[in-house]
């Protein structure tokens, strides 16, 4: 599907922090907003689209009225997707969306959170019964940890993917990672580190595993007649798609995630194929996500992904896909458990010459993939094809 109408990323901003005892939630979302307005050189009164999701304090779903009204905006458009992990990828498809149907000019994207300072032990622990699902899930014990190490043993199972084969993902993040002053672990590790770390939820090793951390990130995202007015150079939202994965019952396959259908439809809007992607951000909760990701993203064929990322593949600025180039989740930052915002931040560094030198690659196009949920039972995926402007 063709699109008529371009509109752009203005302006990204990823929160320095990792830790923030010290301020609120709604501090980070004001200082992470203030970033991105600041980084497209627009001010807070030039903001007419507000999204957001995902805010734990507040439970009660009013989230983005709360937000709003401590962010002093008036907004003419909002949206509060949440699809856990991959909210803020699905943000920047409508947001484009709505700025293409004359709903806002300049829309504002802000995530933040507070899990680590809160101690939460994301993912590895029992909750509440909140859903009907959980009731015949969560009071047998399961866990999100354990539902994506039953999706890595069924890929091992299926396919022959190996703990070595997951571990090269971690050992390309962290790579990447030691040249980011702001990443959690900067420290390179090698695949015998992440073998031999503890296991989790086997065959799931400590290192297969993502960072829990405060922060928060924001986008600017802005209609053809804003991006004319700007003088910093802007990146052109190409295709973006979206899709739920099922449950369906019990009738799962653990080793395919809806990265198959979002990416489809992400690349048929861009009107470009995997082949023709320079960096890849994508979501990694767990090395078997970024794994399941690159299969179903279409990078290589099914049950290839763990011969696919074997050696420097993932690794900037010269491996074939070089992929979180900040240090990802798995090293870097997972702020509110919700990822995929810092997955487009470092996308749009990429392709304006602004990630970290060391690991700058010559992109002209750019993938950022969301998963949120669990890929052992349901979740959401999200794909944004982003691109250079002199590409």
């Amino acid at each position: 599907m063709a699109i008529t109408e371009p509109v752009y990323v203005a302006g990204a901003f990823e929160h320095p922090t990792r830790e923030a005892p010290d301020k609120s939630t709604m501090q980070l979302h004001a200082e992470v907003a203030k970033g991105a307005l600041d980084d497209a050189d627009l001010k807070k009164n030039d903001v007419d689209g507000y999204f957001t999701a995902g805010i734990p304090e507040y439970e009660s779903g009013l989230s983005p009225l709360i937000m709003a009204d401590y962010l002093g905006l008036d907004p003419s458009y909002a949206d509060t997707t949440d699809f856990g992990g991959s909210s803020y990828v699905s943000h920047v498809g409508h947001a484009a969306s709505a700025i293409r149907d004359g709903r806002c000019d300049v829309a504002l994207v802000t995530l933040a959170g507070r899990p680590r300072s809160r101690g939460q032990a994301t993912g590895s622990g029992a909750r509440d019964i909140r859903t009907v699902q959980d009731s015949f899930e969560r009071v047998y014990g399961a866990t999100n940890v354990g539902m994506y190490g039953m999706a890595a043993q069924r890929h091992m199972h299926e396919h022959g993917t190996t703990g070595e084969q997951l571990a090269e993902i971690r050992v390309a993040a962290s790579h990447h990672a030691q040249y980011n002053e702001h990443a959690m672990y900067r420290e390179p590790v090698s695949v015998e580190d992440v073998v031999e770390s503890r296991v989790v939820a086997d065959p799931l090793h400590l290192l297969d595993c993502c960072v829990i951390s405060d922060g928060g990130g924001a986008l600017i995202i802005v209609s053809k007649d804003i991006r004319s007015e700007l003088d910093r150079e802007c990146v052109e939202v190409l295709g973006f798609g979206e899709a739920i994965g099922h449950h369906d019952a019990g009738r799962i396959d653990l080793t395919r995630t809806a990265a198959e259908q979002s990416g489809s439809r992400a690349f048929e809007e861009a009107g470009l194929g995997p082949e023709r992607v320079d960096y890849a951000s994508i979501y990694d909760s767990f090395t078997i996500t970024v794994l399941e990701a690159i299969e179903d993203l279409g990078f290589c064929k099914k049950g290839d992904g763990g011969s696919f990322v074997e050696g420097e593949t993932l690794r900037a600025p010269d491996g074939e896909l070089p992929f979180n180039t900040d240090g990802g989740g798995l090293c870097s930052n997972h702020p509110a458990n919700r990822g995929g915002m810092t997955k487009v931040i470092e996308a749009v560094r990429q392709l304006r010459n602004e990630a970290n030198p060391e690991v700058q690659v010559d992109a002209d196009v750019a993938l950022a993939h969301g998963t949120g949920g669990s890929i052992g039972t349901r979740h959401g995926a999200a794909t944004v094809v982003l691109g250079r402007e002199d590409r």
